[in-house]
């Protein structure tokens, strides 16, 4: 009866983890025999008889009767005077099995038991979180937040499972508070130690892809795949689709009528721009591709032996004029996105850049550095150039203010007119 009890009150365990009977019985005997072990120095001789649906648990000691005095091994042998006290007809050489009651462990020897019967449990439930997030790792996983850190959101999901959401693993815009859902992909899962350590991404190329696959029919079905991303999370990002059938404009698919099919995962990204564009095995064509809104004239394609710096490339790119500022971005993010997602090293020219045009560098003496460099930071490198592009539009691409633009250009045409 003590050792039913025992575990009847170990069931607790059972319903707080949800571990099933069966594995609780084999947990069970793993801990005993170990209790066995450090109590009688073997438990080779000891069989544990476990009936997981009632729940029984018996522990029989096996020894040899030997004569009396003669007893070498107290575990394995038992005297023959004290063989007869269980049962009369024992004689020397028979093999006797004795009950083992848990009182006969010590009370010390039990509470050892139980504290490692609860790690065990522990770490098997450990074990099988790891195994079934491991599974999950690139998924679309949704969680709560649990509560907030300077550094990390811990969130819970519904089953009570801790994951972490790392702030480099944020959207710069995010902002969330406690008992908001979260949604990320599962970007890794490692044990440190017993426990699971389960980390959620939403800056990861993976999540933009899954979103797509979650919001765009046509990509989940397969018709539509989704052959490269390249991602500034939170601000923007290009991604080149294609489909195997004629019948259907992938990038349309995806876009949806005046946005409505990409609005979601624009929404879900903190308002990132998302650019759709055709993939093709075209490279000439895809590099211009990636290069959108500008208009390419011409490009020289130089193809390295071997990969340099994960590119397989470097690309000369001719615009006129007017176009370098769109190829680059402002802050150069469209050149590098391009540049990521089409795997070459892009190098922006003009074409036709006039004789009597100057290099921007050579007014350092009447424009400041800084302001020099925002012009620069997004291709315009000449007077010309800048004197080419509107002020609406140098507002728009660069962080400067009108007043410093008008005065820079004033100094510009006092050059060209000199």
């Amino acid at each position: 009866m003590e050792n039913i009890a025992l575990i009847d009150s170990f069931s607790e365990f059972k319903d707080n983890k949800s571990i099933d009977r069966v594995t609780l019985m084999s947990i069970l005997e793993e801990v005993f025999r170990a209790a066995l072990k450090r109590k009688f120095g073997s438990d080779d001789n000891f069989d544990i008889i476990i009936n997981p649906d009632k729940g029984d648990l018996e522990i029989w000691r096996n020894r040899i009767v030997v004569a009396d005095g003669e007893v070498e091994d107290d575990n394995e042998e038992i005297e023959l005077s004290a063989a007869q006290k269980i049962e009369p007809d024992f004689e020397i050489g028979e093999d006797v099995s004795e009950e083992v009651k848990l009182i006969d462990l010590g009370r010390r020897a039990i509470l050892a038991l139980r504290q490692n019967l609860i790690s065990k449990i522990h770490e098997h439930d450990s074990t099988n979180i790891f195994k079934q997030f491991k599974d999950l790792e690139g998924d679309i996983y949704s969680a709560e937040v649990h509560h907030i850190r300077h550094n990390a959101i811990i969130l819970l999901d519904d089953e009570g499972n801790e994951i972490v959401l790392p702030k480099s693993e944020q959207i710069r815009s995010d902002f969330f508070r406690k008992g908001d859902s979260v949604r990320g992909v599962i970007k890794s899962v490692e044990l440190r130690g017993n426990k699971p350590a389960i980390i959620l991404s939403r800056t990861s190329s993976d999540f933009l892809v899954k979103l797509f696959e979650q919001e765009i029919p046509e990509v989940f079905d397969g018709l539509i795949t989704v052959e490269g991303v390249a991602r500034i999370p939170g601000e923007k990002a290009k991604v080149a689709v294609d489909s195997y059938d004629d019948r259907i404009d992938p990038v349309g698919a995806c876009v949806g009528m005046k946005g409505s099919r990409i609005h979601g995962i624009v929404r879900e990204l903190g308002n990132e721009n998302i650019d759709v564009i055709n993939y093709t095995k075209n490279e000439q064509l895809f590099i211009a591709r990636a290069l959108s809104p500008a208009k390419i004239v011409s490009m020289e394609i130089e193809a390295f032996e071997e990969e340099k710096n994960g590119k397989k490339g470097r690309v000369n790119v001719f615009l006129k004029p007017e176009e370098v500022s769109k190829a680059i971005g402002k802050g150069g993010v469209n050149i590098r996105l391009a540049s990521e997602l089409t795997g070459y090293e892009i190098d922006v020219q003009r074409e036709g850049l006039e004789e009597e045009d100057v290099e921007l560098t050579e007014f350092v003496d009447e424009i400041e550095d800084w302001v020099i460099a925002e012009f620069k930071n997004i291709g315009l490198d000449t007077a010309k150039s800048v004197l080419d592009t509107n002020v609406k539009e140098l507002l728009k691409r660069t962080d400067l203010e009108e007043e410093t633009i008008l005065e820079v250009q004033k100094i510009l045409k006092e050059e060209f007119e000199d």
